[in-house]
C-alpha cells in the first residue's frame, strides 16, 4: 500500500492563502488554571450563537456583530471524554490512523512495515506515534506510552526517541501520540469541541481536526492547529476539493490567544447543512459556506506532531526543540443539532 495521504498538507497548487492574523485574546476570558474547574463544559445540552447573514464563497471572520443578527442553535451531547481514565482502556479511541476495518491488526505493530499509519511522511513530520502495544521493528511491544492522565487531564507527551530505540523506531527523532475515533465514532453535522492548552516550541505541532469516516480526503476540518514557533497563534482551516478540476482548496484564519500555552480554552466547530462556524471559548470567530464534498460523517483526531514542512511557523526539530513537550487536554466532546 502507498504511504498515508497528506491529510494536513497545503498543496502547492492551492491559490488561497490563510487569511490575516486577528488579535482575539482580549475578547475571551482566560481559562481556569485547572481543567476540572470547567464544570459548565460537561453539560449534556448546549446552545450556541451563529450568524444568520448570507455567505459568499470565501470564508470570513465573524466580527463583533449586532446581537439581532445572530440565531441560537440548540444541541445535545453525543460523545464525551473528560479523561478521568487512560484513553485506551475502552474502544473509544485508536492510537493510530485507523484505516479500513478489514486491515489486519499486525499491520499496525511488529514487522518491517509497522510505521504504516503512524506518521504523515509528506508533511515532513519527525515523530512516530506509539502506544504500549507498538513494537516498531521488533515483534514484541515496546511498552511506550505517550498518554498520561492526571487530575482529569490527558497529556499527549512527545519526547526525543531513546538512542537505543532509534533504529527500532525507523530513525524518527521523536515518539509521540495520536488518538482517532475513525470507525468508532463519526457524525454528520453538529458541534465538535476540545478544551486544551496549546504547547509551543520549535517543531511543535499540536492539532485537533476531522476527516470523513469513509477514508476520503478532503474534506478536512482543522479545528485547531498550533504554530509551535509562534506562541498563542491558533489556526482554523477548511479544506475541500473542486470536482471538475480535482484541485484542493483551503480557506481559514489565524487567531491570537495570548495565554493559549498556559490556560485552558475551548476550540470548536459547528457544522450545519449550510455553513461551518469556528469557535473559541464558544464565541464564533469565523465561518464559511459548506464547500462541495462534505457529504459523509466525520471523525475526530487529536495529535501532537513534531516537525512540519507544510505549516509555516512550526519548523523542523533542532537542538532548541524541547526534549519533552505535553499537549494537555481536559476534554473532547461532540454534540448533535436538536431537531426542530
Amino acid at each position: 500500500m502507498n504511504d498515508l495521504p497528506s491529510f494536513r498538507s497545503e498543496p502547492e497548487t492551492d491559490r488561497l492563502t490563510l487569511c490575516a492574523l486577528v488579535l482575539i485574546g482580549y475578547l475571551f476570558a482566560a481559562g481556569p488554571a485547572s481543567g476540572q474547574a470547567d464544570l459548565a463544559g460537561a453539560t449534556t445540552k448546549l446552545t450556541l450563537q451563529v450568524a444568520t447573514a448570507m455567505l459568499g464563497e470565501r470564508c470570513r471572520r465573524v466580527e463583533a456583530p449586532n446581537p439581532a443578527s445572530f440565531a441560537s442553535v440548540s444541541l445535545h451531547r453525543t460523545f464525551h471524554d473528560d479523561f478521568d481514565t487512560h484513553p485506551l482502556l475502552d474502544e473509544r479511541w485508536a492510537p493510530y490512523y485507523a484505516g479500513g476495518a478489514a486491515w489486519p491488526e499486525a499491520r499496525y505493530w511488529g514487522g518491517e512495515g509497522s510505521d504504516f499509519r503512524r506518521k504523515t511522511s509528506y508533511n515532513g513530520e519527525q515523530q512516530i506515534y506509539v502506544d504500549p502495544r507498538y513494537g516498531g521493528r521488533e515483534t514484541k511491544p515496546l511498552g511506550l506510552d505517550p498518554f498520561k492522565v492526571k487530575d482529569g487531564v490527558l497529556s499527549i507527551v512527545a519526547s526525543r526517541t531513546p538512542p537505543a530505540l532509534k533504529t527500532v523506531l525507523f530513525n524518527n527523532e521523536y515518539i509521540s501520540g495520536i488518538l482517532t475515533t475513525q470507525s468508532r465514532f463519526a457524525q454528520k453535522y453538529g458541534y465538535f469541541e476540545m478544551r486544551a492548552k496549546v504547547p509551543v516550541g520549535t517543531g511543535v505541532w499540536p492539532a485537533f481536526w476531522m476527516l470523513a469516516d469513509d477514508g476520503g480526503w478532503p474534506p478536512e476540518v482543522d479545528i485547531m492547529e498550533g504554530r509551535g514557533q509562534r506562541p498563542g497563534d491558533i489556526v482554523m482551516t477548511t479544506h475541500w476539493r473542486i470536482p471538475e478540476t480535482q484541485r484542493v482548496e483551503r480557506c481559514g484564519f489565524d487567531f491570537i490567544v495570548p495565554d493559549a500555552p498556559t490556560a485552558f480554552h475551548d476550540y470548536g466547530v459547528l457544522w450545519q447543512p449550510d455553513r461551518i462556524t469556528y469557535f473559541i471559548d464558544r464565541q464564533p470567530v469565523s465561518e464559511i459556506k459548506v464547500p462541495v464534498g462534505f457529504h459523509e460523517p466525520m471523525y475526530m483526531i487529536v495529535n501532537l506532531a513534531m516537525g512540519s514542512k507544510t505549516l509555516e511557523g512550526v519548523g523542523f526539530v533542532d537542538g532548541e526543540s524541547p526534549n519533552i513537550v505535553a499537549f494537555e487536554i481536559d476534554r473532547i466532546s461532540a454534540y448533535q443539532i436538536d431537531e426542530r
